[in-house]
């Protein structure tokens, strides 16, 4: 029996590669199911993103994961595998949150987490008995993720890990939050270090730990911490400005290892904050300390702030931009407002009429940075050019070189500083090349 597993793309430029700073990473979702496969069973990977899919390939079963922006390809590719008559099974966050869709394109959905429920697909594929969905719980499985489904594949030598699922916060535009009912679900400290030790030996030599939220359990963070400090890594993440508040949890997060920490600043506004029910986020009086406490323990932060609340005008969002170049933040991100089916603000701005491209995920007219929603002061072609106003400012050539200084400084390494000039360089050549992005370009029309 084989298994195909793929990762599909966004979408393709014609002639243009593939957006370099979305392809690096392993995708933790694949070597995970594979370690949940039974060695009996023959296994093959596609990465779309950086190869082409062998649509003639000999297989059982085709496994798709599906994202939001990857929902149109991955339904075209399935469409392919399904017309020789190869049976398909889509999952994923967006599969989760829109199960009914998915299953117009799939001979079987998995929603959910698939440690579970994975070994019993599988057994009802031997016996022909397939069933049309099927539901993972929230549960983790002590296995380790078996990377040697990567093998031959140019990624980046960054170590994927996870420590946990989901985030205890409540955001309105946040899938994650949708996905897992505002709920943390952690793995044990044992799990995470064997993990990590395991990465290390297969070559990996820094760590991206790919929670949502890795301080959402500030004492299991700190326990955390102190457990990966004797393997002295060098590591990124993702958490919240509110961390800052508890010095404890700061000093054993930079000891362990950690260089650079995206954090989600969202809005420079306390109204857009109230309207994203993002209330719990530090009132903006004190922004700027936890932001400075940040950066003295030797951290970068990667800032995100989103684009498109009631409250947005120009002003605030030249503020925004001051803001990151005040602070001289390693990255920025300044993305619009993204409606995501199965979210809360997609239900509110649906029910209020403010959405004007429903469904635009499986729309061939759609591209990358469009805007599918109403706001109260820009038109949706407005709002695209001040979120790319803001990017071309901050990765201006002048911006990134005010800003080099302070990266070495904090992070005290020259490997790390050599990656600020790099992936700064590669974010300011993106800024345009990501913009007017087809979904799922470069395949056969999309199946009815």
């Amino acid at each position: 029996m084989k298994v195909t597993f793929i990762l599909p793309a966004i979408g393709k430029k014609p002639g243009q590669h593939y957006i370099r700073t979305w392809q690096t990473m392993e995708p933790l979702t694949i070597s995970t199911l594979k370690a949940l496969t039974p060695g009996h069973v023959e296994t093959e990977f596609f990465d779309d993103r950086i190869e082409l899919v062998d649509y003639e390939t000999t297989t059982d079963l085709v496994a798709i994961s599906v994202e939001i922006y990857t929902a149109r390809r991955a339904y075209m590719i399935a469409a392919r595998f399904r017309a020789r008559g190869v049976l398909v099974i889509l999952g994923g966050y967006h599969t989760t949150l829109n199960p009914e869709e998915a299953a117009e394109h799939a001979d079987s959905i998995l929603t959910g987490n698939a440690e579970g429920v994975w070994a019993g697909i599988l057994d009802d594929l031997a016996t022909g008995t397939l069933q049309a969905r099927y539901r993972g719980g929230p549960e983790f499985k002590d296995v380790l993720p078996d990377r040697s489904i990567f093998a031959g594949k140019k990624y980046s030598k960054m170590g994927v890990v996870e420590t946990g699922r989901g985030c205890n916060f409540g955001c309105e535009f946040c899938a994650i939050t949708a996905f897992h009912k505002a709920r943390y679900y952690r793995k044990t400290v044992e799990q995470v270090v064997a993990d990590v030790k395991h990465a290390r030996d297969a070559g990996k030599t820094i760590f991206f730990f790919a929670d949502d939220n890795i301080v959402a359990d500030q004492n299991y963070a700190i326990e955390l911490f102190q457990a990966l400090t004797p393997l002295k890594i060098q590591w990124t993440g993702q958490g919240t400005l509110t961390m800052a508040r508890n010095d404890e949890l700061l000093y054993w997060m930079a000891k362990s290892g950690c260089k650079v920490i995206l954090i989600g600043y969202e809005s420079l506004s306390e109204a857009n904050l109230k309207q994203m029910n993002k209330a719990w986020s530090a009132k903006l009086g004190e922004v700027d300390h936890l932001t400075e406490k940040i950066h003295k323990v030797g951290m970068n932060i990667y800032a995100t702030f989103v684009f498109g609340f009631d409250d947005d005008s120009r002003e605030l969002y030249d503020r925004t931009v001051d803001f990151a170049l005040k602070h001289r933040f390693y990255f920025a991100a300044f993305n619009h407002l993204l409606t995501l089916p199965g979210t809360d603000i997609y239900s509110r701005l649906l029910s209020e009429g403010k959405i004007i491209q429903d469904k635009w995920w499986l729309s061939p007219d759609y591209r990358y940075g469009d805007i599918t929603f109403t706001h109260p002061t820009f038109t949706p072609q407005q709002l695209t050019a001040e979120c790319r106003r803001a990017r071309k400012r901050f990765y201006s050539l002048p911006n990134i070189f005010l800003r080099s200084g302070a990266a070495l400084r904090r992070s005290k390494s020259l490997w790390l500083y050599g990656l600020y000039w790099y992936l700064n360089l590669k974010l300011q050549e993106e800024v345009d090349g990501k913009l007017g992005l087809p979904m799922g370009d470069g395949l056969d029309e999309m199946p009815k």
